[in-house]
């Protein structure tokens, strides 16, 4: 993966606009991945989806609470890609109280199944979900990768966590 060029794929956002008025004031926006990745050093994770018991106590917060780091390290962004739409994605970050790390929805699996990370989460009633990864890129261009081992359909190995931490990524990032 190192080296390779992120998959340039439309994201389906919604964002806060206060003109929509009403209980619900927000407003699809479509960002490209493009967009996201030009012209910055980012730091990605990928996880098997919103509201999971390693993806909400452990991957997610964690992130969250290194972010200041990762930010004096010279990242400018923190994001969290997940097979989920924009509405379970808001939700999610709005549960566990996220400020820093961006909640990017990829309700089709788009950018998971060309970055080659999207598995069949049949066996838990998932469906198609994100394989758990880690990654730094710079200006679009994967830098350094952190993958979990095992990946696979049948729900082999339950499911690992330790390599896409970011106690592994900041390790990288210290040299």
């Amino acid at each position: 993966m190192k080296g390779r060029r992120v998959p340039s794929v439309l994201f389906r956002t919604r964002v806060r606009d206060e003109s929509v008025g009403g209980p619900n004031p927000f407003r699809w926006q479509d960002v490209r991945s493009d967009e996201l990745f030009a012209g910055k050093r980012v730091v990605v994770f990928s996880l098997p989806g919103a509201f999971t018991p390693t993806c909400s106590n452990e991957q997610c917060p964690a992130f969250e609470r290194c972010y200041d780091e990762f930010r004096g390290l010279g990242v400018d962004e923190v994001y969290c890609i997940s097979v989920n739409d924009a509405f379970v994605m808001f939700q999610w970050g709005k549960s566990l109280g996220l400020q820093k790390v961006k909640l990017i929805p990829d309700g089709s699996g788009h950018f998971t199944r060309r970055m080659g990370m999207l598995v069949n989460k049949d066996h838990l009633g998932f469906g198609y979900r994100s394989w758990r990864y880690a990654m730094v890129v710079k200006d679009g261009v994967v830098e350094a990768w952190f993958e979990e081992p095992g990946i696979n359909d049948e729900g082999a190995n339950g499911d690992p966590y330790g390599e896409s931490s970011p106690e592994t990524v900041l390790a990288y990032l210290r040299g």
